[in-house]
């Protein structure tokens, strides 16, 4: 065996908890499902009144939903690195899209999800987007030497396969140049070719065929990860044909939105490919990206049905617990922004389900929950040994019983200082600045009227500044893209590298 995954194997015996198993018991299988910026437009969530995911609604209806979950960053590359690690990105110190985490010594050899299955007799498949790097980063680091193969990491999944992707595209942009950097993936809309071009049909094939021939002897952790409603957002006529062409698929949006959110609030998004609603409504492009992100997200749902329907064909259903999750949300014009980086429920909320072995079915948990919850709910579910260093709380009260109180908020961190708290009724947020947002999302679920500086809610504010990260550290070595750093003494925040004055106007 491997020395670094023996070295991996001693961790694991350091931090678990001995959890008795009934060693009779048939293990679960686990089928772990990713979706790409897939926010609570999903049928079962109600975040968008026309959007029809039949497959997901039908997993949540046998299954548990979490209705106010969320992630632990509002960006692919950390909110990954916190779900496989079981930490927060304000203990890894990942915030941006760099660096992988295994180049950081502190985090090298740190077992992740899937490797804790693997140690504990799992097969660990994977297709497509699970880590940001696909099915895992880079497995050398640095230079090729003759030492390579002793300097190796152990694999993140045993057995991988397609990459997944974009899959076809058009021969040139669908859009217009869009502004800051007319980016190559902010493109949309209709273009012909066909469903098995794509990259998601291709990565859902895969995960059949890994059920379809699974080994009898051995149970399996089967990650399937999907690029779609990413941009850029293509889909086939028959999913554009699911939405009317009109004004009636936009969501509801306030004029002057940010008029009461303080100016920090624009640092986390300040220059990015991600176009505003104001170009994309001069453009003539607002509708055509939200029937674009929903014919995508109705395709992936059909995609998730078909791995669904090969593990029911396969006789597999009931022994095999079924997860899907979203990476970070997306606004498509609400807070006069596309695109993600923002600590609103807009950005952080997304689908998290559960169905299978020691499920509730047709639970609809309206307590918060967060991705990092994910690792010791699954191994809990599993039966596998408890891990110490984890740092979420299993959903295994709410799994049995959706209305089991948690006690602890949903927390998301995006860079240092900048953390939102997202309890039953209410949303904070708390800048590096130090200004503050608070919406009642009972009553003001769009997060229109910003409370914070009322004194009636000085209260309710007092008791979420309590959650806030008291481990909050700086970007780790390598980190880049999206990365935001404030200095309080100079009131200077810098944004991929380049200053943020006060006086500085708002990029358009």
């Amino acid at each position: 065996m491997h020395p670094i995954f023996l070295t991996a194997l001693s961790l694991i015996a350091s931090v678990v908890i001995a959890c008795p198993t009934d060693a009779a018991s048939p293990r679960p299988n686990v089928l772990f499902i990713a979706i790409d910026d897939q926010n609570d437009w999903i049928g079962h969530l109600g975040g968008h009144p026309l959007v029809k995911t039949p497959c997901l609604d039908r997993l949540a209806a046998r299954g548990t939903t979490f209705l106010n979950a969320h992630v632990n960053s509002p960006l692919c590359n950390p909110s990954r690195t916190s779900l496989m690690l079981g930490l927060r990105p304000t203990t890894t110190g990942i915030y941006g899209l760099a660096p992988w985490f295994r180049t950081l010594p502190d985090w090298r050899d740190r077992v992740t999800l899937p490797q804790h299955f693997a140690a504990h007799g799992y097969r660990t498949l994977a297709t497509g987007k699970v880590h940001h790097g696909g099915t895992g980063g880079p497995m050398r680091m640095g230079p090729s030497t003759p030492d390579d193969q002793a300097t190796a990491l152990p694999p993140e999944f045993q057995v991988t396969g397609r990459a997944g992707g974009i899959g076809v595209k058009p021969d040139r942009k669908l859009i217009p140049p869009t502004p800051m950097g007319n980016h190559p993936l902010m493109d949309w809309g209709l273009f012909p070719h066909r469903d098995e071009e794509k990259g998601d049909y291709q990565v859902a094939s895969w995960a059949i065929e890994q059920i379809q021939n699974a080994p009898e002897d051995q149970p399996f952790f089967l990650a399937a990860g999907f690029f779609l409603p990413h941009v850029p957002c293509y889909a086939t006529q028959k999913w554009f044909d699911l939405y009317p062409d009109d004004d009636s698929v936009l969501p509801v949006v306030q004029v002057d939105d940010r008029a009461d959110t303080p100016r920090f609030s624009w640092y986390l998004h300040w220059n990015l490919p991600e176009p505003r609603l104001q170009w994309v409504r001069e453009n003539n492009q607002w509708r055509n990206l939200v029937r674009s992100y929903l014919a995508c997200t109705s395709f992936v749902d059909a995609q998730i049905g078909r791995i669904l329907d090969a593990l029911d064909e396969a006789g597999l259903a009931h022994e095999t617990i079924v997860i899907v999750w979203g990476d970070n949300g997306w606004h498509l014009g609400e807070k006069g922004i596309t695109g993600k980086n923002t600590l609103w429920d807009r950005s952080t909320r997304v689908p998290l389900i559960f169905a299978g072995p020691g499920v509730h079915a047709g639970g609809r948990c309206t307590q918060p929950a967060e991705l990092l919850d994910i690792y010791p709910t699954l191994v809990e579910l599993a039966g596998l040994p408890r891990r110490t260093d984890l740092e979420g709380l299993s959903l295994v009260p709410q799994l049995e019983d959706a209305a089991s109180h948690r006690e602890r908020p949903a927390i998301t961190s995006h860079n240092r200082g900048n953390h939102g708290i997202r309890s039953q009724r209410w949303r904070y947020i708390h800048y590096a600045d130090g200004s503050e947002e608070l919406y009642d999302m009972q009553n003001d679920p769009h997060e229109w009227t910003n409370l914070a500086g009322q004194p009636e809610f000085d209260a309710v504010m007092a008791d979420h500044r309590k959650w806030l990260p008291k481990i909050d550290k700086p970007p780790a070595p390598g980190s880049a893209h999206r990365v935001l750093t404030y200095d309080k003494s100079t009131d200077i925040a810098v944004w991929e590298g380049e200053p943020i004055r006060r006086t500085d106007p708002i990029p358009k």
